[in-house]
């Protein structure tokens, strides 16, 4: 057996996954002590080491996928993602690059690479996309209509909340929200404007209920979508092996009649 086919066989094993899962929960967890400054003064040294330690597992790892699989690596894109991940991780931060070494944290985000519910989540938000965009235009065309009333209607006695187009904007979104929404904006208005609620009140409806409640409803079909994709290629592949198996087997019956 080849170096490359070794290789492949303990990437390949469940325990391999289930050790570099624990790396990177065990490496965020340490990125997490890095923020504390009294931890640091007491075992700095210790934690740089075993943050150094892990991310020299991460390459390592992504270095043995690069040797098998070679050109195929970069046709997965969970590959790419944990290539750049780690790639940004093994770039220099110096002063000039203090955002870099803030991003090192990204590294959590590996969980979800190795993670194949995770997996299938990501992946039906991604596949949500396409429709979801359509749903951000509509979303954008009812708030530039509400935001142009709201500032006809009430920017004069509230030009903090509607003194502007973006005023009015910014505080539509803090209703859609429902974050102080009725206390901290509504009921002040309704005191100046006792029939301002039959403007809000539909917008909530529309928005908050209907528009939001669309977008999840894009999400988890999508996702359903992925997880019943998954499914049927789980089974084609084990309806392949089996027919292998019945060919190997009709082979050798073969071979022991003759």
């Amino acid at each position: 057996m080849t170096l490359r086919q070794r290789l492949a066989n303990v990437i390949d094993r469940p325990a391999f996954t289930r050790f570099i899962t624990a790396v990177i929960v065990f490496n965020a967890a340490l990125l997490g002590l890095e923020t504390s400054a009294t931890i640091m003064a007491d075992v700095g040294p210790l934690i740089l080491l075993l943050d150094a330690v892990c991310l020299a597992i991460f390459a390592a790892e992504i270095a043995a996928k690069l040797f098998v699989q070679r050109s195929s690596f970069f046709r997965n894109g969970w590959n790419i993602f944990d290539f750049v991940v780690v790639g940004v991780a093994l770039v220099p931060t110096g002063h000039g690059l203090s955002v870099l070494r803030a991003l090192r944290v990204l590294r959590a985000l590996r969980v979800i690479s190795v993670a194949p519910t995770l997996r299938r989540v990501v992946e039906g938000f991604v596949g949500a996309l396409p429709g979801m965009a359509s749903v951000f235009v509509l979303m954008g065309i009812i708030f530039y209509i509400a935001a142009v009333m709201a500032t006809q209607l009430f920017g004069t006695a509230f030009p903090d909340w509607f003194g502007t187009l973006g005023h009015s904007a910014y505080s539509l979104f803090q209703i859609m929200t429902l974050e102080s929404w009725s206390m901290g904006i509504v009921r002040p208005v309704m005191e100046v404007f006792p029939y301002a609620w039959a403007f809000f009140i539909p917008f909530i409806l529309v928005t908050t209920f209907a528009v939001v409640n669309l977008l999840v409803g894009l999400i988890v079909n999508s996702m359903q979508d992925a997880h019943a994709e998954e499914g049927n290629a789980a089974t084609d592949a084990y309806r392949d092996e089996v027919m292998a198996k019945l060919i190997a087997i009709e082979k050798r019956l073969e071979e022991g009649r003759r």
